[in-house]
């Protein structure tokens, strides 16, 4: 009876000692999706009728806010392609794409915004980059 006590006592003994919830660092928990690097995807993209509305960055997060013609938005799906050449200015530059796939038929008109985690896209030894969107008018600066 002694050793059963004891080995029931031993096993409460390792079972507390087992982490409670550890917190994993996902690089994408934060973002809705994540950006790709391909050159050849860049080169092909062919996106459907969209409108950019706004691009801004939030920490890592790179949010694009689009409108298009849609029943109601939800099967729309969303990529956001970086060429993976690096322009050598100060600070670099990078050219991203974004593809926006509408299988929707409906006239009504809808906004949706998305945000892409940009940490794929740091350089070591720089601190900030230029990021070129095609389609949208202005340059974003990214600083990490």
């Amino acid at each position: 009876m002694k050793k059963i006590s004891f080995l029931v006592f031993v096993m409460c003994c390792f079972l507390s000692t087992q982490c409670d919830d550890d917190i994993v660092d996902d690089i994408d928990n934060l973002c809705d999706d994540i950006v790709v690097i391909d050159n050849t995807a860049y080169d092909t993209i062919q996106s459907d009728s969209f409108q950019f509305t706004d691009v801004s960055i939030d920490g890592d997060c790179l949010s694009i806010s689009i409108g298009a013609s849609g029943c109601d938005g939800n099967s729309w799906s969303f990529a956001l392609v970086d060429s993976g050449a690096v322009a050598e200015s100060s600070p670099e530059q990078r050219f991203l794409k974004f593809e926006f796939l509408n299988a929707e038929v409906c006239t009504a008109f809808f906004e949706r915004t998305i945000s892409f985690n940009l940490e794929p896209l740091q350089i070591s030894g720089s601190n900030e980059i230029i990021l070129n969107l095609d389609g949208w008018e202005t340059s974003v600066n990214y600083s990490y």
